[in-house]
């Protein structure tokens, strides 16, 4: 039980002083040596129950299965209320808390009391348990507050609460038990539909913008690129590698006036993006750190869709939101077999770009294979360490609060062995395939009518497919111009790209949002796949965009680049969420604003590896794409 407002700030139920219900596991009734009774005796819960905050205990009831008539159990305070056991009943009741109960699994809600006025408060002392069955089926539980059982709070009284069972026989079918729960209304809004409606309009858009970029913009920059000048000295007209006039996109023959830039009559054909070709496939700074970053984006693609699709497929395997914790279930086990993906990404990333980073220099290779180890650890642990501080912090919070949302240490315990006996593992065995994965670099020789580093194919095309990295790199790293126009500035354009995936997924994030914070259950998961495709092609376009531009204004540094473009949603996402927390809740009190912060900043963080990584798989896609296709001297 607890405050309405604050969903993590949960206590006891018997915290509050409830006398226990007057039956054979009332503590009078036991024997002190034996305490065999089930009164306020902690439940068997699973990892995921403790996880998702479901810390239960019994409450004491004695529950007979439809009986003829209808019974009471009813208990009297043991002694008068103290003055401090007054005052929690009236903080409970300014503060509008509510207990939480489970029967067979089906939740009941009720209000401990109500405020007559600003200073009288008043507790509920009747309730009612409507429990309807089919056969041997329990179907639906409703918990009843007696108006007219309101009593005022005083110090010095003794209250007498009484909780009545009533049974009633229904046709209902037992797999229609939790519908009243979903609150399909709210979920299936037309507001809904139209937000998955406008999302995919912008990913036409998008799609629309890249299309251009590479039909268009690329065919008159590959055609400027081929020129050569003899060409412009003897020809008369442009024409291709195979001899071939260039045309353009309507087909008419390509004049190369107006593409020669010409100095002392001679053609300049190294401008825009293919002036950077010797250092666009240059390793990243901060090699190490982000392979680890790619292998742990590349988990988290694995693992949402993982457990988005166990989730649509629940009518299969049963429902998720019919067994409490089945979801932190899902994550757990997803996110340790997932972790083979996390290893062989680094891995092979960290060997792909390793040679590059040690081109030119003596001794280089030693360091780059001494290095790898650190790049596995950082793999590991990564992920881990940030939800590990994140949770630890909340969870003395709530110990020291006293709430019942924290994870006993037991839980810990098992959830370790877990990551170190399942998912270290397999990260380790991930990371060794990808280190031995076999990865070709481009440079070693020029092919003539080619792409230098790849073997020509049948008519004269370059084979890319069996070379990652198709052009070579240059020892020495050239400048970057200081004096790129705006839109060629990466500051400038990842916030852009941020914005448009958020414009995506924010009416998603509404309904998520309110399903954590707002006693709403998520069940429309075939929405949420929907929308995380959709976010994967918005992420993947506009980061495409980005990178294009920054490369066009001759800034090759666009591995970073592209990670913080797709990143760069979590920013928004986390902005979304102060939003959220002051105009569509009422949470109050350190302790929940500690879990709601806490808990936004994870999701913020994991949501910003994921389309971080995403965004940089596309970029990496279109810059070795554009780079194959070009003639290299």
């Amino acid at each position: 039980m607890g405050p309405y407002a604050n969903p993590q700030e949960a206590y006891p139920y018997y915290s509050l002083p409830f006398c226990a219900p007057d039956n054979e596991h009332h503590p009078s009734n036991q024997d002190s040596s034996t305490q065999t009774g089930l009164f306020n005796k902690l439940r068997s819960n699973s990892i995921g129950e403790y996880l998702g905050g479901h810390t239960l205990r019994n409450s004491g009831h004695d529950v007979q299965y439809a009986p003829k008539a209808a019974y009471t159990e009813s208990c009297t305070s043991s002694s008068p209320l103290t003055k401090e056991e007054a005052n929690t009943f009236i903080h409970a009741a300014k503060n509008q808390w509510l207990y939480q109960m489970y029967l067979d699994d089906l939740p009941v809600w009720g209000m401990v009391g109500e405020m007559k006025g600003e200073t009288v408060a008043r507790v509920y002392t009747q309730r009612a348990l409507v429990i309807q069955y089919n056969k041997d089926r329990i179907i639906e539980v409703d918990l009843v507050s007696d108006p007219e059982s309101l009593v005022e709070v005083k110090p010095g009284i003794k209250l007498n609460f009484q909780t009545k069972f009533i049974w009633e026989p229904t046709t209902k079918e037992f797999h229609s038990r939790f519908d009243k729960y979903l609150d399909k209304p709210f979920f299936k809004h037309h507001i809904h539909w139209f937000s998955l409606f406008n999302s995919f309009m912008m990913v036409l858009f998008l799609m629309g913008l890249v299309a251009l970029i590479l039909v268009r913009t690329l065919r008159k920059d590959y055609a400027r690129y081929a020129l050569t000048n003899a060409d412009i000295e003897g020809l008369g007209e442009p024409l291709d590698n195979n001899g071939e006039p260039l045309v353009d996109e309507n087909g008419k023959p390509l004049d190369s006036d107006p593409l020669i830039k010409s100095q002392g009559g001679h053609l300049n054909e190294d401008s825009g993006w293919k002036q950077v070709h010797g250092d666009v496939f240059r390793a990243p700074t901060y090699l190490t750190i982000f392979s680890a970053i790619l292998g742990t984006g590349w988990q988290l693609i694995v693992l949402t869709l993982g457990v988005i699709l166990f989730a649509v497929a629940g009518p299969i395997h049963g429902e998720i939101h019919e067994d409490r914790g089945k979801m932190q279930h899902a994550v757990i086990y997803c996110y340790c077999i997932s972790s083979i993906v996390s290893g062989y990404v680094s891995g092979s990333y960290f060997k792909l770009y390793s040679a590059t980073k040690s081109a030119g220099r003596s001794g280089a290779a030693k360091e780059s294979n001494s290095k790898w180890q650190a790049a596995m650890f950082l793999t590991v642990i990564l992920f881990p360490t940030l939800v590990v501080g994140i949770l630890s912090i909340l969870n003395g919070i709530a110990l020291t609060c006293g709430t019942v949302n924290y994870i006993p240490f037991l839980v810990i315990l098992k959830v370790f062995f877990l990551w170190t006996f399942i998912s270290v593992p397999l990260c380790i065995v991930g990371t060794l395939a990808g280190r031995h994965a076999k990865v070709r670099h481009g440079g070693g020789k020029s092919v003539p009518g080619g792409v230098a580093g790849c073997k020509s194919g049948p008519g004269g095309a370059a084979n890319c497919f069996t070379t990652e990295i198709p052009c070579r790199v240059n020892a020495i790293a050239r400048p970057i111009p200081d004096d790129a126009p705006w839109y060629g500035k990466p500051v400038n354009l990842i916030p852009f790209a941020g914005l448009l995936s958020f414009g995506s997924i924010f009416i998603e994030l509404y309904y998520v949002l309110t399903s954590l914070w707002n006693y709403k259950i998520y069940h429309v998961y075939g929405f949420l796949l929907g929308v995380y495709c959709i976010l994967a092609i918005v992420v993947s376009m506009a980061t495409i965009i980005v990178v294009y531009f920054c490369l066009n204004a001759e800034n090759y540094l666009w591995q970073w680049t592209a990670l913080f473009s797709g990143g760069s949603t979590a920013a928004y996402v986390f902005l979304y969420g102060i939003y959220y927390f002051l105009m569509k809740t009422a949470m109050t009190g350190f302790l929940q604003t500690m879990f709601y912060f806490g808990y936004m900043s994870l999701i913020s963080l994991t949501l910003g590896m994921l389309c971080g990584t995403i965004g940089h798989f596309s970029a990496s896609r279109f810059v070795r794409t554009i780079f194959q296709n070009v003639k290299l001297d």
